[in-house]
């Protein structure tokens, strides 16, 4: 995944924050938005593209553009650090292919105190029962 040619795809935007801060939040735009296209992107292959499509779905807008923001600090610098950030995790998360599942075998032991259980249950069951005489 090439970052420099992504980061070169990207595009931010700034508005104000909301939540507590006073006439600091009220004048400055410090939450940053980042719009990213994934159809437009020519950093992955049509594979790549399927596979965030499938990961990505719910983050995806109708014209399958990636909007993600941030608004943790009062620091527009810090807040486009901190979004690219998570974008670039995200995009690692989502195209990395799942690992595939060994077929495993359960253990003789395990085996042997499933055996037992199910005696010592059936032996509970048993002992409920009218005697016969």
């Amino acid at each position: 995944m090439n970052k420099e040619l992504l980061l070169t795809e990207l595009t931010f935007k700034a508005t104000r924050s909301s939540g507590p801060g006073g006439q600091h939040v009220n004048k400055t735009s410090t939450r940053v938005e980042l719009y990213w296209s994934l159809e437009d992107s020519q950093v992955f292959s049509e594979n790549q593209k399927v596979r965030l499509r499938e990961k990505l779905h719910n983050r995806l807008t109708k014209e399958q553009i990636l909007i993600l923001a941030s608004g943790q600090t009062r620091s527009q610098l810090k807040n486009k650090e901190h979004v690219t950030k998570r974008f670039f995790e995200l995009l690692e998360e989502a195209v990395t292919p799942p690992k595939r599942r060994k077929k495993s075998r359960p253990s003789y032991s395990s085996k042997v105190k499933r055996l037992a259980s199910k005696k010592q249950h059936s032996e509970k069951k048993s002992n409920r029962k009218k005697p016969n005489f």
